[in-house]
């Protein structure tokens, strides 16, 4: 990083870079390096170990989509366990449905805490809330352990690389599938998938082994150059998937919440993959 730019490691041919307003914190957690600056166009930017995890600008087109889309499909999703997100923003979107009881399980209590001080609006006070229950430790071994249910799981992970890497096993699949009830719904990040294609595919070849139907999904995240951002789909029922454009009006309405992506036709929508997606599935 030099003293004005910003540049991402996250490709060996393929690289884009932030300009730094101010950096406001750099250290070194338990686990990985952490970086948050501020950026003219995107605000403060929060980076693990030299790539761009969130900004304060774009995070709304990540989050919304990764909870609103498997919450929503599932129609009455109680316990919602969390594995990652330690910078907020999914647990601050879960909290907006209000018979949802989260569970966060997050590895790395210093991102949390680096987030809670200096991006402060991206879980927008869901750390205080009394519904959040945030544990840290392994979210490894929690699914591997816990005699609990879940109607949905979000694993919103760091790329597989350094701590983020054992969240996209078969064996960790396996376990979360285990932990769902019976129209339970996991989403998984699956990376930029013109440039991580292999993460996309792997990810559908692994749901495939484990629910009656899996599936990928998209969203874009200007932050996230090159591509479509996949996320993957894992669901015990077909019935979530297939939920139409009318019944997903009708379980938004009482809700009266206000999204800056998300929408009834934007989650028709994302299911409907460009071809070049498309085909990882094959």
């Amino acid at each position: 990083m030099s003293a004005r730019w910003f540049s991402e490691t996250l490709y060996t041919d393929f690289q884009q870079s932030l300009l730094i307003e101010e950096v406001l914190f750099e250290g070194r957690t338990a686990f990985q390096d952490a970086v948050i600056f501020r950026n003219p166009r995107f605000g403060r930017v929060l980076t693990l170990d030299g790539i761009v995890q969130t900004t304060e600008r774009d995070e709304f087109c990540y989050h919304e989509m990764m909870v609103h889309v498997p919450m929503i499909a599932h129609g009455n999703a109680g316990n919602v366990l969390i594995i990652g997100g330690g910078d907020g923003g999914i647990l601050r979107e879960v909290l907006k449905h209000p018979d949802a009881q989260p569970i966060m399980i997050e590895l790395d209590e210093t991102v949390v805490d680096i987030c809670r001080e200096h991006m402060p609006s991206l879980s927008d006070g869901a750390f205080d809330n009394d519904r959040a229950d945030v544990r840290f430790m392994d979210g490894i071994k929690f699914v591997k352990e816990t005699d609990e249910k879940f109607d949905v799981i979000i694993v919103d992970s760091t790329d597989p690389i350094g701590p983020g890497e054992v969240l996209f096993t078969e064996d960790f699949y396996s376990d979360c599938a285990r932990c769902l009830t019976e129209s339970g719904i996991l989403v998984t990040q699956s990376g930029v998938t013109y440039m991580q294609d292999d993460e996309a595919r792997q990810t559908y070849q692994r749901m495939k082994k484990l629910f009656a139907d899996p599936s990928l999904y998209i969203t874009q995240v200007p932050t996230y150059g090159a591509s479509y951002m996949t996320f993957g789909w894992g669901c015990h029922s077909t019935a979530p998937r297939q939920t139409p454009l009318e019944e997903i009006e009708r379980r938004l309405a009482p809700l009266n919440l206000e999204f800056k992506y998300y929408s009834a036709a934007t989650h028709i929508a994302s299911f409907s993959l460009p071809t070049y997606i498309e085909g990882l599935k094959s």
